[in-house]
């Protein structure tokens, strides 16, 4: 007889496209503001905006549960 396995967990798909995780284990973020209206920004302000960010210990752990096979 065969064993039942238990469900799998169901990753939320958005937030696959937009997190990842560094090395050292921070999840790492894209800067919001760069998509459209770039002609109004200068060039300074859109290449700060390339640079990412990282989420916070709170913001992270909510994250976590989102993405659970990402760790």
């Amino acid at each position: 007889m065969r064993a039942k396995n238990s469900p799998k967990q169901k990753s939320n798909r958005g937030a696959m496209k937009r997190f990842s995780v560094t090395g050292t284990g921070l999840i790492k973020v894209p800067s919001k503001g760069k998509s459209h209206c770039l002609s109004n920004k200068n060039r300074k302000r859109k290449r700060m905006l390339l640079k990412a960010g990282y989420l916070n210990k709170g913001d992270a752990l909510r994250t976590e549960r989102m993405i659970p096979y990402l760790f």
